[in-house]
């Protein structure tokens, strides 16, 4: 797809992993941009995963919830085996990933961080996440996305 290439498309054809991408017109009033991503693209909810970077004692580490749920950072630090856990500030989120706020990839961050993938992720043969931009999606198998991301699964959403 011309003019759709982030570093999360690059990845993923770089190592020659099956995806579909998906684009919408993104509407920047929109509340909450995986559901928006949902809704645009006539998916059930629970399959959009969205990409949050927290601080896990003090380093930052990446969660892959759905869309409908929220980041326990209480399992987010168990399932790292650390201690304590907040959301990391918008500004060093975008500057570790590369990425801007609600276009956060989990796939071909700048730096390389932590992931964990919410176990409902493997209810589904494909789940959605951020391609890399606000209005682009890529689909693809919780298998291909854990192995990309090197991520551990866990139930991570509250």
């Amino acid at each position: 797809m011309a003019g759709q290439g982030t570093p999360a498309t690059a990845l993923l054809a770089k190592r020659k992993v099956p995806y579909t991408l998906h684009s919408y017109d993104h509407d920047p009033r929109h509340e909450s941009y995986g559901l928006e991503a949902a809704e645009a693209l006539g998916i059930e909810a629970a399959r959009v995963f969205k990409t949050l970077v927290a601080e896990v004692d003090g380093k930052l580490a990446v969660g892959v919830v759905p869309v409908t749920g929220q980041l326990d950072l209480k399992a987010l630090a168990a399932a790292l085996k650390g201690k304590k856990a907040r959301m990391a500030e918008v500004a060093a989120a975008e500057r570790a990933t590369g990425y801007v706020a609600g276009g956060i990839s989990p796939l071909g961050q700048k730096k390389r961080l932590p992931v964990v993938i919410d176990a409902s992720a493997q209810g589904f043969d494909t789940v959605f996440c951020s391609a890399g931009r606000r209005g682009l999606e890529v689909e693809l198998t919780p298998a291909a996305l854990a192995e990309l991301t090197g991520a551990v699964v866990a139930p991570i959403a509250g």
